[in-house]
C-alpha cells in the first residue's frame, strides 16, 4: 500500500505558472457569456461593451507602470512579447544597424529570436554573467556601439532569481541612444517598475506569472523621447494600432488587469509574505543538510524564488523521491540527454551541481504547513539518495574529490 503522507500536492513551481485568483476568474466571467462581443465589431452594444472593458483594462495595466494607454499591446504571452520586441526593433532599424546585445541567461524567448537573427545577417553579442548573475554594467557600456539597435536584458531571472539593476542599465542605454527591453515577466507586478523613470522602451509581460491567466500577454512600446516603432511579426486585420493582427481575447485582457491591480493593492505585504516563505523553507534545507549550495544573488533576487543544488544527488532522482512535490529540475529533458541547465552553467556552476539543483518557488497561496511537509520530504529524499553515494561517503572522509583519479576502461 502507499503511504497516504506521501500523496499530498504541494504546488512550489509559482514561478513557471499561478493559480488564477478566484477574484481574477470572477472578474473575467462575465466576458465569457453575457458580455461576449468582439472589440473590433463597431456597430453594436456587444462590440462596444467589450471594447470598453479592453480599454479600460489597458488604461490600469499602463497606469501600473508609468506608461499611458496608447503604449500597451496586447499578446498571447511573454513569448510572443519578447520576439515582437526584437524581430519587430531589428526589422525597423535595420538601416541603423544591425547589432543586438543580450544576455547569457536570458530565456529562450530572447535567446532564440535573437540567435534567429543571428542566422540573418545580425551581430548578437550575448554577456556573460558573474557567479551570481550579474552583467558586468562597464562590460554592457562599451558593448554598445553606434550600430547597435537593441539592448535585452530581463528584470528578474527565471531559474536562480536574480535581479538586474534595471534603471541602471536603462540610464546606459538612453546616454548612448540605443533602445532597451526588459522581459519582465517575473517581476511586472511583484518588483517596482515606473518605465519612465527607468528609461525602459520596450517592455514584456504574461498574466500567468501573477494570478492570471494564460495565454495573455502585453508588450509596452514606448511612443515619445524616443519614439519606438515597429514592423509586426504577425499580419492580417492590423489590430492594436498594426503592431500585431488578431481578435482580442478579451476576458484575458480582463483578467491580465485585474491579476495586476490585486498584485499592486499589498505588494510590499505579498513580497514580504513570500520572502517569509522563501526563507522558512532555505532555512529548513540548510540547517537540516549539508553541501547545499544557493544559486544566483542572495540578496537582489525574487522573494519567490529560491535554487538550491544539493552535492552528491541527481535532481531527477531528487525529483522522483520527492512525490508530491511540485517543483522544477535544472537539468531539462533534451532528446536522449541530460543537459544541465545552461543559466547554471552561465554561472559557472559544475555539470555536477547543476544537475543537482532544484528550484522551488513559491507564492500567494503557499501554507507553512506545505512549506513543512516540502522541506520534510527533500531532507529524507537527500539523507536516503546520498546514504547510496560513494562520493558523498569519500568526501565525509575528507577526501578533495577534484584531485581524485579516476581508472578509465
Amino acid at each position: 500500500m502507499s503511504d497516504t503522507s506521501q500523496e499530498k500536492q504541494v504546488y512550489l513551481d509559482y514561478q513557471a505558472t499561478t493559480p488564477v485568483d478566484p477574484k481574477v476568474l470572477e472578474a473575467m466571467l462575465p466576458y465569457f457569456q453575457g458580455t461576449f462581443g468582439n472589440p473590433a465589431s463597431r456597430n453594436h452594444s456587444f462590440g462596444w461593451n467589450a471594447e470598453s472593458a479592453v480599454d479600460a483594462s489597458r488604461k490600469s495595466i499602463a497606469e501600473a507602470m508609468g506608461a499611458s494607454a496608447r503604449e500597451i499591446v496586447f499578446t498571447s504571452g511573454a513569448t510572443e512579447s519578447n520576439n515582437l520586441a526584437i524581430l519587430g526593433v531589428a526589422r525597423m532599424y535595420k538601416p541603423k544597424g544591425k547589432h543586438i546585445i543580450t544576455c547569457a541567461t536570458e530565456h529562450k524567448a530572447i535567446l532564440d529570436p535573437a540567435q534567429y537573427l543571428g542566422k540573418e545577417g545580425w551581430e548578437i553579442t550575448i554577456l556573460g554573467v558573474d557567479a551570481n548573475g550579474h552583467i558586468d554594467l562597464d562590460e554592457l557600456r562599451s558593448a554598445i556601439r553606434e550600430d547597435t539597435v537593441l539592448v535585452s536584458i530581463m528584470h528578474g531571472n527565471n531559474e536562480i532569481g536574480t535581479l538586474h539593476p534595471i534603471a541602471e542599465i536603462g540610464a546606459i542605454c538612453r546616454a548612448k541612444g540605443t533602445l532597451f527591453h526588459t522581459d519582465a515577466t517575473q517581476t511586472l507586478g511583484k518588483e517596482e517598475i515606473h518605465v519612465q523613470d527607468m528609461n525602459i522602451d520596450l517592455l514584456s509581460a504574461s498574466a500567468h506569472k501573477m494570478y492570471g491567466p494564460k495565454g495573455v500577454g502585453i508588450l509596452y512600446v514606448r511612443r515619445r523621447n524616443p519614439r519606438v516603432r515597429l514592423e509586426p511579426v504577425q499580419h492580417g486585420g492590423g489590430h492594436e494600432r498594426g503592431a500585431r493582427s488578431g481578435t482580442l481575447n478579451v476576458p484575458g485582457i480582463v483578467g491580465f488587469a485585474k491579476a495586476l491591480e490585486l498584485c499592486l493593492a499589498d505588494r510590499e505585504g505579498e513580497q514580504k509574505f513570500v520572502a517569509g516563505m522563501r526563507d522558512r523553507l532555505q532555512k529548513r534545507l540548510t540547517d537540516a543538510l549539508d553541501h547545499v549550495h544557493i544559486n544566483g544573488d542572495e540578496n537582489a533576487r525574487l522573494a519567490s524564488n529560491l535554487n538550491l543544488s544539493f552535492a552528491f544527488v541527481e535532481g531527477e532522482s531528487m525529483l522522483m523521491g520527492m512525490h508530491g512535490i511540485a517543483v522544477s529540475s535544472g537539468s531539462a529533458c533534451t532528446s536522449a540527454s541530460l543537459e544541465p541547465s545552461y543559466v547554471l552553467r552561465a554561472l559557472g556552476v559544475g555539470d555536477e551541481l547543476a544537475h543537482s539543483s532544484i528550484r522551488f518557488s513559491v507564492g500567494r497561496f503557499t501554507t507553512e504547513e506545505e512549506v513543512d511537509h516540502a522541506a520534510d520530504l527533500t531532507i529524507a529524499t537527500v539523507k536516503k539518495l546520498r546514504e547510496m553515494s560513494p562520493l558523498y561517503e569519500m568526501a565525509m572522509e575528507g577526501i578533495d574529490l577534484s584531485t581524485v583519479q579516476w581508472s578509465g576502461h
